[in-house]
């Protein structure tokens, strides 16, 4: 055990620590559904991307920022998309977009790091340390053992969401790391041979996870070289994330959550040139994923869900950008997602501190997510039930 967790890659050692108790029971079979969670780090301004054009306070709160009813695609005779989403507009209008309004949490905070942990924990209240996904999946290794790919991460560093009190979801900043890990032969060679040197009951559990996660990275790894997207995804990192999401989803079926996010979303200055390259990077890679999963037969089993830590204030500063603010819209896109508009419009003259009010508990979506998609039950996993929404 020492030399798995000083030797061996963390994604392997963390994979260990959850199958070494759980080796001698068998796999579980998974269901089919996929969930992407796509988190949009930094605050995404919610009222610059779903613009309430037709309300005069609205452009009376942003001067320079306001969008115009000109630029806007509209969704409705009120709200309307900012006009660097032309991809997801699409999409919307062919039912396959449920746009969230208004969500947040009681006592809204903030803090980045703050907000981000409640998101991530599902936790206001502080009630628990990790994450909503991680919950989710030691739930279901109650089960029987997990596939070790059936969760994945695509960031730098592993998000709350995914830490577990037993489960182990790995977490890579791109697929390339796989092959760079499990594709070089000397140091897979090496890692092998340290964990075959024991007759220690005990170690020759861990050394059968750890042939086990070995076998499955090499699986992945020779699944992801025999695919190749066929869409436009554009540059940036929302296209290469989505087009390394497609590739993963197209080649593992025994995946189930990829985490993915995505930085600069922090407009506290010069925010409409920023703001619109990050949703039209968004835009275009996500729908080139949803083009991507449908033309391979398999959207009918895939939806992405999006959020951020929260919205930014109701108006302008003096820097042409926005500040830290609460509620803003979550959006959930694909081909079973019932399309449409899903709680109150900000209301921009009853505010909360010069902040939107929320007016659905982000818990609520993952509770329709878990339950309805999932096949999970929310109320163990989020600590208390939450009214769903019909989005899926």
């Amino acid at each position: 055990m020492i030399a798995v967790g000083l030797m061996a890659p963390r994604w392997l050692s963390a994979i260990t620590e959850s199958d070494m108790m759980l080796q001698a029971k068998g796999a579980k079979s998974q269901g089919k559904t996929v969930l992407v969670v796509c988190q949009l780090t930094g605050g995404n301004d919610g009222l610059n991307t779903v613009v309430p054009y037709a309300d005069k306070t609205y452009h009376e709160l942003r001067p320079t920022l306001g969008i115009s009813e000109s630029k806007v695609l509209p969704l409705t005779d009120q709200v309307g998309l900012h006009p660097a989403m032309a991809g997801v507009a699409s999409l919307y209008k062919a039912g396959k977009v449920a746009i969230v309004q208004s969500v947040g949490y009681p006592k809204p905070n903030r803090s980045h790091f703050k907000s981000m942990d409640i998101w991530q924990s599902a936790s206001p209240d502080n009630r628990f340390t990790n994450g909503w996904v991680g919950r989710y999946f030691d739930r279901e290794l109650l089960h029987g053992a997990l596939n070790p790919v059936v969760g994945l991460g695509l960031s730098t560093d592993k998000p709350r969401a995914l830490i577990a009190e037993k489960a182990s979801i790995p977490c890579f900043a791109s697929l390339a790391d796989i092959q760079n890990m499990v594709g070089d032969p000397d140091m897979e060679r090496m890692l092998r041979q340290i964990q075959t040197g024991s007759t220690d009951p005990g170690s020759k559990i861990v050394q059968q996870a750890n042939q086990s996660a070995f076998d499955a990275m090499g699986v992945l790894r020779d699944q992801l070289a025999k695919f190749e997207p066929k869409q436009d995804y554009g540059t940036g990192t929302f296209g290469d994330g989505f087009k390394q999401i497609a590739k993963l989803i197209a080649t593992s079926p025994q995946t189930r959550v990829i985490y993915f996010s995505a930085g600069g979303f922090d407009t506290h200055s010069k925010q409409a040139e920023s703001h619109e390259k990050l949703l039209g990077g968004f835009s275009q890679g996500v729908s080139a994923f949803q083009q991507e999963i449908e033309g391979l037969g398999i959207a009918d089993r895939v939806i992405v869900l999006v959020f951020s830590e929260f919205g930014r204030r109701t108006y302008e500063n003096a820097s042409g950008g926005t500040d830290h603010g609460a509620a803003a819209p979550m959006f959930l896109i694909g081909k079973k997602i019932k399309g449409g508009l899903y709680g109150p419009q900000p209301n921009l003259s009853d505010l909360q501190d010069g902040d939107v009010k929320f007016g659905v508990d982000f818990r609520q979506v993952y509770a329709s997510t878990l339950d309805q998609w999932m096949g999970s039950d929310s109320e163990v996993v989020l600590g208390s039930k939450f009214e769903h929404l019909p989005v899926i």
